[in-house]
C-alpha cells in the first residue's frame, strides 16, 4: 500500500493527516510506504528571519519530522530545478507538469489533499487553494502517459499505464466555518508522536504563529506545553466540526477526482474510523451513485 500527501506548506502535513498515517504504519499486517510532497520553497512566512534562512531552517525541520514519522519527503521541483516560490504559486503548466510526474512515479493507492474551497465566502490560503485546484485538474492526467511530454520528454510511441488513486481532502483550517467531512479517524493512541512531529516545526509554532496570531497561540517552552496546546487545537476543530466526545480525530472527504472507492474498502483499508462521528451513509449512498455513472 503507498499513499501520498501532497500539500503547499513545512508542517501541513502534521497538523492534518500524520495520525492517520501514523497509524496506517502500525496497523497489524501493513507495510505502507508513505510519501509527503511540499509544493513551495517555505521562504515566505516569517517575521525576523531573512527568506534564504526561512526556507533553509523549514527544510530542516521537514526532514527531522520526516525521520521521527518514518515518511518518505519529497520536495516538489519544476523541470528547471527551482522549488516554486511560496505566496506566489499558480495553476500553471510547469507545475502541472511537475505534479504529474510526481505522481505517477510513486503511483500511490490514495493520495490526500488540500479541499477546493466552493463558498466564495469561505476564507483561503493562496498556497492550499492552488495545490488543492492543481490536484484537481491534474487527475484525469494521470494515466495520460503523454499529457506532459513537452515538459518531459519520453518514446511517445511507448505507452506505460499508471494506477489512478482514491483522491481524499484533508481539513483546512484556512476555510473556516466551510469545512465538512465524511469520515473521521480516532488519533488519539498516537497524538504523542503528533505532538513529537509537529514540535520539529519550532519557527513555525514558537515563532511565527504566535507572532502572526492566525491561530490564537502562544510560545510553547517545552514538548510538554506543546502538547497541551495541540490538544486545545485539535478539541477547537472537533467543537467546529460538531464531533462530540474526548477523542482526538483527523477528518476526511472522498472526492470523484481520481478512482472511486467502494465504503467498504475505504473501512477496510483505512485504520480507526470512528463510525459515531463518521458520515458513512451519506458516503456511502455518494459513492455506490459515482461508481453507477
Amino acid at each position: 500500500m503507498k499513499v501520498l500527501f501532497i500539500h503547499a506548506h513545512f508542517d501541513d502535513y502534521e497538523f492534518v493527516a500524520s495520525g492517520t498515517f501514523e497509524l496506517w504504519k502500525r496497523k497489524p499486517g501493513s507495510n505502507l510506504k508513505a510519501r509527503v510532497l511540499i509544493c513551495t520553497d517555505g521562504k515566505a512566512g516569517h517575521h525576523c528571519r531573512s527568506r534564504e534562512e526561512t526556507g533553509r531552517i523549514r527544510l530542516q525541520e521537514q526532514e527531522a519530522s520526516a525521520r521521527l514519522g518514518g515518511y518518505e519527503f519529497d520536495l516538489l521541483r519544476l523541470r528547471d530545478g527551482s522549488v516554486p516560490r511560496e505566496a506566489a504559486l499558480t495553476v500553471a503548466p510547469d507545475f502541472l507538469a511537475a505534479l504529474w510526474k510526481s505522481i505517477r512515479e510513486f503511483e500511490p493507492d490514495y493520495l490526500f489533499c488540500p479541499p477546493v474551497a466552493s463558498d466564495p465566502l469561505a476564507g483561503i490560503h493562496i498556497d492550499h487553494a492552488v495545490v488543492a485546484e492543481a490536484v484537481r485538474k491534474i487527475a484525469y492526467m494521470i494515466n495520460v502517459p503523454h499529457a506532459f511530454t513537452p515538459e518531459y520528454p519520453a518514446d511517445e510511441t511507448l505507452a506505460i499505464p499508471c494506477r489512478v488513486p482514491v483522491i481524499i481532502n484533508v481539513y483546512d483550517g484556512y476555510m473556516a466555518g466551510t469545512n465538512a467531512y465524511d469520515f473521521a479517524v480516532d488519533v488519539e493512541e498516537v497524538f504523542p508522536r503528533i505532538c513529537e512531529m509537529s514540535y520539529c516545526h519550532q519557527s513555525q509554532i514558537s515563532e511565527w504563529l504566535p507572532w502572526v496570531g492566525r491561530h490564537d497561540m502562544t510560545a510553547s517552552k517545552s514538548l510538554a506545553e506543546w502538547s497541551v496546546a495541540l490538544r486545545k487545537r485539535f478539541e477547537r476543530r472537533n467543537r467546529e466540526l460538531r464531533i462530540s466526545g474526548p477523542r482526538l480525530c483527523e477528518v476526511f472527504t472522498v472526492t470523484a477526482w481520481g478512482t472511486i472507492p467502494s465504503c467498504e474498502q475505504l473501512l477496510q483499508d483505512i485504520p480507526n474510523i470512528l463510525p459515531e462521528a463518521s458520515h458513512l451513509d451519506q458516503l456511502e449512498s455518494r459513492l455506490a451513485r459515482w461508481n453507477d455513472v
